[in-house]
C-alpha cells in the first residue's frame, strides 16, 4: 500500500494505518476530526498527511485497508481447499468472523460516506465475483447442480451485504455469525447435487 506520492509505507505507517483500522472499527469514523485522530493516534497531523491529503481520502484510506485485509485473510483461508462446497463454507464463515470485528458505528459511517461506501461496495462485488467462480467450479466437479451461477452468487452477494448491514439481524434477532451460517447452509442446500 502506497501513501500519496507513491512511496512505500514506512513500518510506522503500517503500525499507523492499522492502529487507525482498530480504533474505526470500533467507533466509526465520522465525527473524528485530523486534530481528534491526531491526539489519539500519538501524532502530528502531517504524520496523517503523509497517509493520505484529507480526513475523508483518510477514512476512505482505512476502510480501504479493513477490505484489502478481509480479502487478503479469506484467500489465505480457502487456498488449499478442492471442494467448491468445503470452499464456500469457509469463504462465507470467513467473512462473518472478519466483520463480527466491524462495529454498528463502523458499518453506518460507511453507508453514510458515499467514498467509503464504494470502497464497500468493490468489496462486495469482488466477493460475489469469487462466490461466482466457487459455484461454477461446484457444477463443473459435479458437486452442484446446473445452475445460474451469475444469480445465484449475486443473490448471495446480496444476502450478505444485508447481513453485513444490519438489516438480517434487526429483523430476525439473530448475531451476524448465525445469519452467514444461515447463508451457507441456504446456499449450499440449494445448489448441492441431487442424488
Amino acid at each position: 500500500m502506497r501513501p500519496p506520492g507513491g512511496r512505500q509505507l514506512t513500518a510506522r505507517q503500517r503500525a499507523l494505518l492499522a492502529e487507525l483500522e482498530e480504533l474505526f472499527l470500533i467507533e466509526g469514523f465520522v465525527q473524528f476530526t485530523l486534530d481528534d485522530l491526531a491526539a489519539k493516534m500519538h501524532c502530528s497531523k502531517s504524520t496523517l498527511y503523509a497517509l493520505a491529503p484529507s480526513k475523508e481520502q483518510l477514512a476512505v484510506r482505512v476502510v480501504a485497508h479493513f477490505f484489502k485485509g478481509a480479502a487478503d485473510v479469506l484467500e489465505a483461508r480457502i487456498a488449499d481447499l478442492s471442494d467448491a462446497r468445503e470452499i464456500i463454507g469457509a469463504y462465507l464463515a470467513g467473512i462473518s468472523e472478519y466483520l463480527n470485528r466491524a462495529s454498528p458505528a463502523f458499518m453506518r459511517d460507511i453507508n453514510d460516506f458515499a467514498p467509503a461506501r464504494a470502497a464497500y461496495e468493490l468489496n462486495s462485488r469482488a466477493a460475489a465475483a469469487r462466490i461466482r467462480s466457487f459455484i461454477k467450479r461446484g457444477v463443473e466437479d459435479g458437486v452442484f447442480r446446473e445452475v445460474h451461477a451469475t444469480l445465484i452468487a449475486e443473490m448471495a452477494a446480496v444476502l450478505v451485504e444485508a447481513i453485513q448491514t444490519g438489516v438480517v439481524g434487526a429483523r430476525t434477532g439473530v448475531s451476524d455469525a448465525e445469519a452467514f451460517t444461515a447463508l451457507s447452509e441456504l446456499l449450499l442446500g440449494g445448489i448441492a447435487s441431487r442424488p
